[in-house]
Order: structure tokens, then C-alpha cells, then sequence
């Protein structure tokens, strides 16, 4: 995976994919509250969620992350399409876990019309800690989530498509979230 990821060709780009649940449930985490009394935290009747769908690319700290009411194939698809289309050129290597929703038909699609560029590489079962893009979605949660409570849903997407817009005007930071040191090797 190493060699995969530090030794590109000019060109390439390697990425670290994953979903995340972005639920309407605000994600509670300890926070500082007066002696003897208790923050209330509102929440909404009826949880809804919404998955975010992306990936970090190991060398720029540019994020793709689209959000989908459902994180099925077909959606997983989406995302491969929306990488191959952003690097028309080059090999691109894309490393994430061994969820059933990464290996079908319709990944397998996407792979093929790729012609060769679109390189899957799969990180072992159960192991979060080798997949950087999950302190990107940590990072995520503590910037939006945590501790609110959005009026709506769409207040909430609103909130999260910010987010990763403000990520993308500082790449250099989201390398740091990542533990990449890539752009200092280059």
C-alpha cells in the first residue's frame, strides 16, 4: 500500500475513500457546563440520516465527499465516477475498506470503463486506524456536529457541504488531519 501511495508517477493520485452516517441526531461529546447543572441537548423526534460518501487524496488534502440519503452500490459507483472524471489523466489508486457496498457490478463498471486507470486497493477487515480519512470525518464531526442541533435537514447538509468547502480553500491543514506528510517528501 506504501509503495503504492509514495512512489506515483507523475500524474497520479492516490485516495482514501469511506462513508460516514451524518445523522440528524446532533453527536454529543463532553463539554464544560456550570456545577450542578446539566447542558440539554435538543434532538428531533424522528432521526433521519444521510451518509457522506468521499475521499481525501493522500498527496493535495483535497476532499470529494457527496452526501446521499442511502450508501448503497450504486452511490459508492457515484463517487468512482466523479474521481475518474476529475483526473482524466494518470493512474488513479483509490484505498478503503472491505465493505460489501466497494465490491459489486457497478463499482466493477466503473472500474472497467476506467480502461486501466482506476486502481481499488482494499485495507484489511475491522481496521479504521489504516484508513486516514477517518480523522477527516473526526475532524468533520468536531467543526459541525457535535453538540448541535440543526433547525433542518437540509440546514444540516447546508452545514456539512460548507464544512468540506472551507476543507478544500486549506488543503494543506486537511494533510495535517490525515497524518500525510506526503506534500513535504514531494
Amino acid at each position: 500500500m506504501e509503495e503504492a501511495r509514495d512512489g506515483l508517477k507523475e500524474g497520479d493520485v492516490f485516495y482514501y475513500a469511506d462513508e460516514f452516517n451524518l445523522s440528524w441526531f446532533p453527536t454529543l461529546r463532553a463539554m464544560w457546563s456550570r456545577k450542578g447543572r446539566q447542558v440539554m441537548i435538543p434532538t428531533p423526534k424522528q432521526p433521519d440520516k444521510y451518509y457522506g460518501i468521499g475521499a481525501v487524496n493522500y498527496h493535495t488534502g483535497e476532499t470529494v465527499v457527496q452526501f446521499q440519503r442511502r450508501k448503497r452500490r450504486k452511490e459508492i459507483a457515484q463517487l468512482l465516477e466523479v474521481l475518474v472524471e476529475k483526473h482524466p489523466t494518470g493512474t488513479m489508486y483509490v484505498a478503503w475498506d472491505n465493505a460489501g457496498t466497494h465490491e459489486d457490478d457497478e463499482v466493477e463498471e466503473v472500474v472497467r470503463a476506467a480502461a486501466g486507470r482506476l486502481i481499488l486497493l482494499y485495507l484489511p477487515t475491522y481496521s479504521p486506524w489504516l484508513n486516514p480519512i477517518e480523522m477527516l470525518w473526526r475532524h468533520f464531526r468536531r467543526e459541525v456536529t457535535h453538540c448541535e442541533l440543526f433547525e433542518t435537514k437540509q440546514a444540516l447538509l447546508t452545514a456539512a457541504q460548507d464544512c468540506f468547502d472551507r476543507f478544500n480553500q486549506c488543503p494543506e491543514k486537511m494533510l495535517s488531519v490525515i497524518g500525510s506528510n506526503a506534500q513535504k517528501v514531494s
